[in-house]
């Protein structure tokens, strides 16, 4: 039987209680996990109750007012706060999602929050992002183009820009990527949804005329290849898109080049 090892002080331990302040009423506990790297030791899942009377609807709000009021320690990131960065994903109830746009009230119980899967942490909350945005940049996330450039703007239909539909909305939170089990696997050859979701936006943008050697860079067992259709990354972004449904896109075109 095959026996798998934990890394040394990854085992996530009990950590501090943050009680609510005496006469709250609406108190709602959030459990969220803790690591410091200096302190060379293991992670800790610290409890906060959080009176909701006193801050906003969704996820974001609690975790600000814990930094605010509670403990500013607390390391995570945020931005925009309507899902359109993509700065705050992270974990909650067991599905990668985004902070600003998870209701608290859709979490029965304690609200759960851990920082994305199968990723690196940097400190609590926050992982490291650097292979998956070098994996973007290798997708060369930008126009080519051979012609000319024209007097005005190089021109497409409404039914050419409606291929862009379900492409152009992905903010690069990676929820879907660290949901893929083909991508914990072989995260180091596999650019996985998101990043073959933003291949597809390029690839089937009528104005770029790069098609032919963005399809010859995806040609790879492992680029492309290593999807299986397990749609983890379908239910776990959080702008309801479909990243399973470009792949597929992506291997027809493949498949059409041939045939």
């Amino acid at each position: 039987m095959v026996q798998f090892v934990l890394p040394r002080n990854s085992r996530v331990k009990p950590g501090k209680s943050h009680k609510a302040p005496a006469g709250a009423k609406n108190v709602k506990e959030f459990h969220i996990y803790r690591y410091d790297p200096d302190e060379k030791k293991n992670p800790t899942l610290d409890i906060f109750e959080v009176d909701l009377d006193e801050i906003g609807p969704m996820v974001l709000d609690a975790l600000l007012k814990i930094k605010d009021d509670i403990d500013p320690t607390l390391t995570f990131r945020r931005s925009c706060r309507e899902g359109i960065c993509g700065s705050c994903a992270m974990c909650i109830d067991g599905i990668n999602t985004l902070a600003c746009l998870k209701p608290i009230a859709d979490v029965k119980g304690p609200v759960k929050i851990y920082p994305l899967p199968h990723l690196e942490v940097i400190k609590d909350l926050v992982c490291d992002l650097d292979h998956l945005y070098a994996q973007y940049a290798s997708i060369e996330p930008w126009m080519k183009t051979k012609t000319p450039m024209p007097k005005q703007e190089r021109l497409q239909s409404p039914e050419e820009r409606e291929k862009l539909d379900g492409l152009w909305e992905c903010v690069l939170c990676f929820c879907c990527a660290t949901s893929c089990p083909s991508y914990w696997w072989n995260g180091h050859r596999y650019l996985g949804p998101s990043i073959l979701l933003q291949a597809a936006r390029w690839v089937m943008d009528t104005r770029d005329e790069g098609q032919g050697e963005r399809l010859d860079d995806l040609e790879d067992p492992f680029k492309l290849y290593r999807c299986h259709t397990i749609l983890n990354c379908v239910k776990a972004c959080p702008r309801g898109l479909n990243p399973a449904k470009a792949i597929a896109d992506l291997k027809v075109l493949m498949m059409e080049r041939i045939l």
